[in-house]
């Protein structure tokens, strides 16, 4: 992954927005939040004008007018540039083509869980299934309220990668909790003895 002047997710939220045509910072974040890219892409005000700002200084995006709408405040359009607009091409092909090692919380977990007894890890993953059920139960609603809607499959495709993964997730825990309550794991037995007579009961 190559370095960018400006590698906020936010920052390729906005040059998105902005190409479809000039904008200020509040028309950008309600687009986000109406289009719902807010579960993709973390999305806070204060983060966003500093991701204003930082495109600025590298010549993304500039200044395009001044306006102001009854008694609020006066808002600054923004436009893409050329720049902006190869930034955007350039920083969406490598996302979309080139394959990263993520550091996931649960890999994390899952990394230094013989912390912890195989009962207490069992107990712990079938309560992560729990709330992967309840999760996908949203994301099918989800679904079905934006085919009720006629959306096209390319506005909502994030919602069905994030049911795929979901869904794979919850058959490999599922499978690694029952490994692991049987004592099929390999290793198994070392890691119950050494966390002692409690552990025998897994």
């Amino acid at each position: 992954m190559s370095r960018r002047k400006v590698s906020n997710p936010l920052a390729l939220a906005a040059l998105g927005c902005l190409a479809e045509k000039p904008m200020h910072p509040y028309e950008i974040a309600s687009t986000l939040r109406e289009r719902h890219k807010d579960a993709s892409i973390k999305l806070n005000y204060g983060s966003l004008y500093s991701v204003i700002q930082a495109l600025c200084r590298n010549q993304f995006i500039v200044a395009q007018e001044t306006i102001r709408d009854g008694k609020r405040p006066e808002r600054t359009v923004f436009r893409l540039t050329e720049a902006g607009n190869l930034e955007l091409r350039d920083w969406l092909g490598e996302l979309l083509a080139r394959p990263v090692k993520e550091y996931t919380q649960f890999e994390a977990g899952l990394s230094l869980m013989l912390a912890l007894p195989p009962a207490t890890v069992v107990e712990l993953l079938r309560g992560r299934c729990n709330m992967i059920e309840i999760e996908l139960a949203k994301l099918a609603s989800i679904d079905a309220l934006t085919t009720r809607m006629k959306l096209p499959r390319l506005f909502v495709v994030e919602n069905e990668y994030w049911t795929m993964l979901r869904k794979a997730e919850l058959d490999w825990v599922r499978a690694l909790a029952d490994d692991i309550e049987a004592g099929r794991a390999t290793g198994f037995d070392a890691w119950r003895d050494w966390h002692g007579p409690s552990a025998h009961s897994a």
